[in-house]
């Protein structure tokens, strides 16, 4: 797979799929079944096929947060100018950490430059697959007609 440009003047979306391509690991998820947290990784590592293998019979998204340039007008919670996803984040989930994590996407990340510090707290509760989501959760991650 080809490797993540945390470079780029595109943000990168911090809830992204595995398979979108030029993604990578910056977090993976510890914590328990009801209420895994995200244990943030140093260094950004490259999404290879060694890692989707090491998720075994899970998807990639279920344990690990993966990074990947934002797919703005491609996404469906994009509305022109912002992520809608990271707005109900930062607005209608409670917060579950006192300090900034320590994200080594924090500078590119979509979430960060849209909502700042408010996403930042409440990112590491958010599993991009988790089927055991709360109703409050799951009403946060379906998107929104525009």
């Amino acid at each position: 797979m080809e490797e993540i440009d945390v470079n780029s003047s595109t943000p990168l979306c911090p809830s992204a799929r595995a398979e979108v391509g030029n993604s990578a690991v910056f977090g993976v998820i510890a914590g328990t079944v009801e209420n895994p947290q995200v244990a943030y990784l140093k260094q950004v590592q490259p999404l290879t096929d060694e890692l989707m293998v090491l998720s075994g019979s899970v998807t990639p998204t279920e344990v690990f947060r993966i990074a990947a340039p934002c797919a703005e007008t491609g996404c469906q919670h994009f509305d022109g100018a912002n992520c809608g996803l990271a707005t109900r984040v930062a607005n209608q989930m409670a917060a579950v950490s006192e300090n900034l994590p320590p994200c080594p996407i924090r500078r590119e990340c979509r979430w960060w430059q849209q909502e700042g510090k408010a996403a930042c707290m409440r990112c590491p509760q958010i599993i991009t697959d988790n089927y055991l989501q709360s109703e409050q959760l799951r009403e946060v991650a379906t998107p929104k007609a525009v």
